[in-house]
């Protein structure tokens, strides 16, 4: 009888197999609503779950088995009818297919998960699965897959970070929110830092309403209480306040304020026929080879300017401090830090994720997009800052305590 039982199974097999092929061969798809691959997954299924149901009912005598019931089952290989197994003490709970579960495995997530990194839309998502799976996904089930990120979210917004870091680049980003049936502008304050190591890593992200050094004491805040001791190099823009909270938490960090941003603040108070001529004096002072040398050219900006654009020059002696902090450096270390460039940089990356999106359901909404976004932009980084060898050497020299108590694990 048993080797019946078992011939029986093969010769089925066979047929579904044969009848596989030959539907492939007839120009059938692979996957999807009529996919060739559906009935063999129902037939592999439907096997594992009569296995469960045996070893269980076997385990539980007397209990027995008690017909099944039928489950429509969404898989990445199209819908799937099958038949769960039933015993008639009603303690048989199934492993391959929980009792409350309509889709196998976490392909069909995964998927999901990954187009929605990408910027997708839920309306977007949904085409595109029901066109390739023949899967019907409403917003709803959508937003419950994602949802099922927010503990990695919490847990990564969380975690640990390293004692000392050799430079930490900090800028905000602003998304539209819906917020008490209105859209309002939010601030999305990000910082990526580089260790002791030369690896870059975004630090985390923190959303608040508009951009503030009083939020940005907060976020030092949680970076302290996440264990980082010690920041040698900030590079911030030139927002009121920003330099001040640094110093109020990480007392002894050097700060960069990015010339770029000065410039473009500069060129505000320029006629615009007079700003291509203004912009190249302006770049005398911070492409000289040295402070005395950059001193000296902001004295000649001065006296050609200060009559016309008194302001302007005013912005570059009240900072002149952080503006010149990187003359402390050798070239490769002064490359990396006169600008906020690699954070805007990142930021046009998520731009380029978000920009389908009109506006954010929730604040949460935008956690779950940056985060899974975040994700996949850092895979792709390098591995290593280049010429670290030499920009370890210059801040060793500098920060020789600080960089001794970072290396000691």
């Amino acid at each position: 009888m048993k080797k019946k039982e078992m011939n029986t199974e093969s010769t089925l097999d066979s047929g579904l197999l044969t009848e596989a092929l030959e539907r492939l061969k007839a120009g059938s798809p692979l996957e999807g609503e009529d996919g060739v691959l559906a009935p063999l997954v129902k037939r592999l299924v439907e096997a594992a779950l009569e296995g469960e149901a045996k070893a269980h009912v076997l385990s539980s005598r007397p209990n027995r088995r008690n017909g099944s019931t039928g489950k429509r089952l969404k898989t990445s290989y199209g819908p799937v009818e099958i038949e769960t197994p039933r015993d008639r003490e009603g303690t048989f709970d199934p492993q391959l297919v929980k009792k409350r579960q309509t889709t196998l495995g976490a392909s069909i997530d995964r998927k999901i998960l990954s187009l929605y990194s990408m910027g997708m839309s839920y309306h977007d998502i949904e085409e595109h699965v029901r066109e390739l799976y023949g899967m019907e996904l409403s917003p709803a089930l959508m937003s419950s897959i994602t949802d099922q990120i927010i503990g990695e979210v919490q847990a990564w917004r969380q975690r640990p970070l390293e004692k000392v870091y050799a430079c930490v680049w900090l800028d905000a980003i602003y998304f539209r929110v819906r917020e008490d049936g209105q859209v309002v502008q939010k601030a999305v304050y990000t910082l990526i830092g580089v260790n002791l190591e030369g690896s870059k890593d975004v630090l985390g992200f923190y959303i608040g309403a508009q951009e503030s050094a009083k939020f940005w004491l907060q976020v030092l805040d949680d970076l302290r209480g996440r264990g980082v001791e010690s920041i040698l190099i900030a590079c911030i823009d030139n927002l009121t306040g920003f330099k001040e909270a640094i110093r109020s938490i990480y007392p002894k960090t050097d700060i960069q304020q990015c010339l770029v941003h000065q410039m473009r603040n500069s060129l505000k108070y320029v006629a615009t026929k007079y700003q291509k001529e203004v912009a190249q004096d302006l770049k005398t002072i911070y492409q000289a080879p040295n402070r005395e040398a950059a001193e000296a050219a902001l004295d000649e900006v001065e006296k050609k300017y200060k009559g016309r654009y008194k302001p302007m020059i005013d912005s570059w002696r009240r900072n002149w401090v952080e503006l010149s902090q990187m003359f402390n450096y050798p070239q490769p270390l002064r490359r990396m830090i006169y600008t906020t460039n690699m954070i805007e940089g990142f930021h046009r990356q998520l731009r380029k994720v978000t920009k389908t999106k009109g506006s954010f359901s929730s604040e949460q909404a935008i956690a779950k997009l940056l985060f899974l976004a975040i994700r996949r932009i850092t895979s792709k980084w390098s591995r290593y800052y280049r010429n670290w060898t030499e920009i370890l050497t210059a801040l060793t020299i500098h920060y020789e305590e600080e960089i001794t108590r970072g290396m000691l694990k």
